[in-house]
């Protein structure tokens, strides 16, 4: 059986108060507004949460094995981060999507077992994120 390649591309935005400093997971939200407890949100204003993503990608995401690539690019410097798919997960939440290290499941998770998290990526990068005029690029790429 052949693999299956699927893509989706989110537009999202910096804000000030981006810590990316989780340890553990990382998050894109549709939300405008954010506070810095927040520490795993990297990028603001998304046009897409997990619940908006098509059924071809979510069909293709709930594979047993399925991979996911995620590359964020602002202002010339890109980051990717590997992860997976799983039957687990719901992909319904309507502002969220969340990026885990762990295997845990909830209706925000995107992906788990994750090699990165927020806390992970360069410094150089982040500061990028706390601008709000700044414009995100996040493309998802899903091998079911």
């Amino acid at each position: 059986m052949s693999k299956k390649q699927v893509c989706e591309r989110i537009v999202a935005f910096g804000h000030p108060n981006i810590q990316a400093a989780h340890p553990a997971t990382l998050m894109f939200t549709k939300e405008a507004h954010v506070t810095r407890t927040g520490d795993c949100i990297v990028a603001v204003a998304a046009d897409k949460a997990v619940a908006d993503l098509s059924q071809a990608f979510k069909d293709a995401l709930r594979q047993p094995n399925a991979k996911l690539t995620i590359q964020i690019e602002a202002d010339g410097l890109t980051e990717q981060i590997n992860a997976y798919g799983s039957p687990k997960l719901t992909l319904l939440h309507p502002t969220d999507m969340v990026v885990r290290k762990s295997d845990f499941a909830s209706d925000r998770t995107l992906a788990i077992n994750a090699d990165r998290a927020a806390s992970d990526l360069p410094r150089a990068l982040v500061e990028r994120l706390k601008d709000p005029k700044q414009k995100i690029n996040i493309t998802l790429t899903v091998q079911g």
